[in-house]
């Protein structure tokens, strides 16, 4: 196996057609180790990936999906949700982190979408904003996954980090980070590029020594961490 490129014989875009050139190579890369990945998250319903979306913060998503079958089992309906006291919910998510405030999440968005949406998950993002717990990676989430609705790009840290290293976006912002992937990936490729980032960025691209020597974007990537 050949070593990576070093970062200073990558050629960088200089023009519109340029950029545009990478941004096509980099989407063909990504299309043919990810061709059809998901949201890692184990759900029936847009109800359930919501739930566990609200949990993933801070987590694991293999830890979110030890506890969500346990905790669907228990409460089967948003209404058992909606009724449920804070306390011993924090206590059915408690190995999820911070659970108090997801807790106080989980059983806010079960009652606004019961008293706002006659009990059915919103399919927009103006909507689904309004949801306890719901902010636009997390409805990101739900509306590409379930949905099938690209009104976002996911953000999550894989792919803030990913954008950075491959040059997407300059911006340390999520909402900014996102703004800027909208403008240069089409819009067809949003939900499946979040994801194919994000398994990118536990397989290959991880956050310290990245596997460079390994990936398929290597030839197009001049990051200042590459591993050499």
């Amino acid at each position: 196996m050949p070593p990576p490129t070093p970062r200073n014989l990558v050629p960088r875009p200089k023009t519109a057609a340029d950029r545009k050139e990478r941004i096509r190579k980099i989407l063909n890369g990504l299309d043919k180790m990810y061709p059809n990945v998901t949201c890692a998250l184990t759900h029936t319903s847009a109800w359930e990936l919501l739930v566990a979306t609200i949990l993933s913060a801070q987590c694991t998503d293999k830890r979110v999906n030890e506890v969500t079958p346990r905790l669907f089992r228990k409460y089967p309906t948003i209404q058992d949700f909606a009724a449920v006291s804070q306390a011993e919910l924090s206590q059915e998510i408690r190995s999820t982190g911070f659970f108090n405030n997801k807790a106080k999440s989980v059983i806010g968005a079960a009652k606004r979408i019961l008293s706002e949406f006659g009990g059915e998950v919103p399919q927009n993002m103006e909507d689904l904003l309004t949801v306890p717990g719901a902010a636009r990676k997390t409805a990101n989430v739900v509306l590409g996954t379930v949905f099938g609705i690209a009104a976002g790009v996911v953000v999550d840290t894989h792919v803030m980090r990913i954008s950075q290293r491959l040059d997407l976006s300059k911006s340390t912002d999520p909402i900014n980070i996102e703004k800027d992937l909208m403008k240069i990936i089409p819009q067809d490729h949003w939900v499946l590029f979040a994801h194919q980032m994000i398994h990118h960025g536990r397989g290959l691209c991880v956050a310290r020594k990245p596997r460079c020597v390994e990936c398929p974007l290597d030839p197009l990537c001049y990051a200042k961490d590459k591993t050499i």
